[in-house]
């Protein structure tokens, strides 16, 4: 009888912007840390169950965030959330809510890119049309839009600092818009 060398092995996938960073004047573009994500579709009568069950109460608002204990939901549509933590996996948070929604597991799609800095707000706009003063985009506010090419989801995080969410296929090129617009911009 042939004895089994098969064991268990926790893979954890490589960040594919791992230890990239470019700084200069006034601006700082890193690779944010590895992060648990879900995508939430859901009804209005859904909200009240799924925000307990989150810890976070989703926003409701065009544009907005909410966070708490360091799980944040963006608001991306009617009834369409994107929930961001560092520690813990939203999507087993919401395995016993009964309400109808679907939550779906997208941490291994989507990567980070953090532009902090005085100039924070004009990089992102060598590639990106979105107004991002801090009148029309304050701290908080969240949006849906292109970067360069390609779609990203885009949160300011502090008045100088900005979360770029952008699908990992694309994070290299989103990372060398904002180096090449932050050495030469």
């Amino acid at each position: 009888m042939a004895k089994s060398l098969t064991k268990s092995v926790n893979v954890e996938r490589a960040h594919p912007l791992a230890e990239k960073m470019v700084g200069g004047d006034g601006i700082t573009v890193f690779a944010a840390p590895a992060a648990y994500r879900c995508t939430l579709r859901a009804g209005t009568r859904a909200l009240a169950p799924i925000s307990k069950a989150l810890g976070v109460a989703l926003p409701k608002q065009p544009k907005s965030s909410s966070s708490s204990g360091g799980r944040s939901a963006l608001w991306l549509g009617p009834d369409e959330w994107l929930i961001i933590d560092e520690k813990s996996d939203p999507t087993a948070d919401l395995e016993t809510v009964k309400a109808l929604h679907s939550a779906v597991d997208v941490s291994h799609r989507n990567t980070a890119i953090i532009v902090s800095g005085v100039r924070s707000a004009d990089i992102i706009n060598a590639g990106c049309p979105q107004d991002l003063s801090l009148t029309s985009f304050p701290v908080g506010a969240c949006s849906r839009t292109v970067l360069g090419k390609i779609e990203i989801v885009l949160l300011r995080t502090k008045k100088d600092e900005f979360r770029v969410e952008v699908w990992r296929s694309f994070s290299a090129y989103a990372f060398e818009l904002l180096s090449t617009a932050a050495k030469y911009g």
